[in-house]
């Protein structure tokens, strides 16, 4: 009987498949699949159980724009060692679900609450049947501001939420995020909406851009995505449309109205990069001083993706993670 290939173990031939690298091994357990939200899409997306007999609850992981389930996979790791079940997807179009327009390569969404679409369908059809409560809500940049967006509407669906570096607003940017907003929907309404807002190359990344990058300080951890995105180069999602430009230009406009972080109605902790040249660390640090029930630190020399960082720094992430869950439940 020949001997059965990992991936046979745990992915169904006819399923999805996750990117598996030497670089970068799949936590133990994994099982992926598809789902439709209630608005028709196809997301991709994974689960796994806590380890041994510890049950914690389940962490609902979100990304960043341009990332997907497989970049996440130590991390993941990390969240079962602590005893929690972990579920993700990959939002509507990028990673392993459904691409929107033809231009598979260019990152869209029609509007931003279409992410909050995707987290609710989610949440309905996978975590609540399949996933141990407590729920606790971990996003990246865009996901991060996507995961404030649901903090504001629905306390029951999470207990808490913990975010990397959310994008409340761009970093450097000499307009205010409601006029780039303006702009970039005057253009979508010349119909260029699905057209890229920006050159292609500078979101192209090899191992040798490495010294000059804004996500890691960390060579292995920058190394390992470019290993995943030379064997599954379908996985990559390079410039945004004006599209999405347009729809998250006017969401970061709504979270930077003062008004926004008072609606928050789940406990929140926003960590911010003290280096980060991707989104706005003055933005996220104002937004912790006006939370009513959330607040803020930031890691210093930390750059933009803190889970990808480097090993001292990932210790403070989560060193911060367990007091803010154990508090939780103190």
């Amino acid at each position: 009987m020949p001997k059965k290939n990992k991936l046979d173990i745990i992915l169904d031939r006819n399923g999805p498949k996750l990117c598996i690298v030497p670089s970068n091994p799949v936590p133990d357990g994994a099982k992926v699949a598809y789902m439709r939200t209630s608005d028709n899409v196809q997301l991709r997306y994974a689960l796994w159980r806590p380890r041994g007999r510890r049950n914690k609850g389940t962490i609902c992981l979100v990304h960043g724009r341009t990332e997907f389930i497989e970049k996440y996979f130590e991390t993941i790791n990390d969240f079962l060692q602590r005893g929690f079940a972990v579920a993700t997807f990959d939002w509507r179009g990028q990673g392993g679900s459904e691409r929107l327009i033809n231009n598979a390569q260019l990152g869209f969404v029609d509007k931003f609450e279409d992410y909050g679409t995707d987290l609710k369908s989610f949440h309905a059809e996978i975590l609540l049947p399949d996933c141990p409560p407590p729920y606790y809500l971990v996003g990246h940049s865009m996901g991060g501001l996507a995961a404030l967006f649901a903090g504001t509407t629905d306390r029951m669906m999470f207990e808490r939420i913990f975010l990397s570096a959310p994008m409340i607003e761009v970093h450097g940017q000499l307009l205010s995020m409601a006029h780039m907003a303006s702009f970039a929907e005057g253009v979508c309404y010349l119909g260029l909406g699905n057209v890229a807002a920006a050159s292609n190359k500078l979101y192209t990344s090899t191992k040798e851009d490495f010294p000059g990058n804004k996500l890691t300080s960390d060579y292995q951890r920058y190394k390992r995505s470019m290993d995943m995105f030379r064997m599954r180069p379908d996985l990559e999602i390079l410039a945004p449309t004006f599209r999405w430009a347009a729809s998250s230009f006017r969401a970061m406009a709504q979270a930077l109205d003062q008004d926004f972080p008072h609606k928050i109605k789940i406990p929140t902790l926003m960590l911010a990069a003290a280096r980060d040249e991707v989104v706005s660390t003055p933005a996220i640090e104002q937004m912790g001083l006006q939370m009513r029930i959330g607040r803020h630190a930031v890691i210093g020399t930390a750059r933009h993706e803190l889970f990808m960082e480097n090993d001292d720094i990932r210790g403070q992430v989560f060193a911060a993670f367990d007091a803010f869950i154990t508090e939780q439940s103190s």
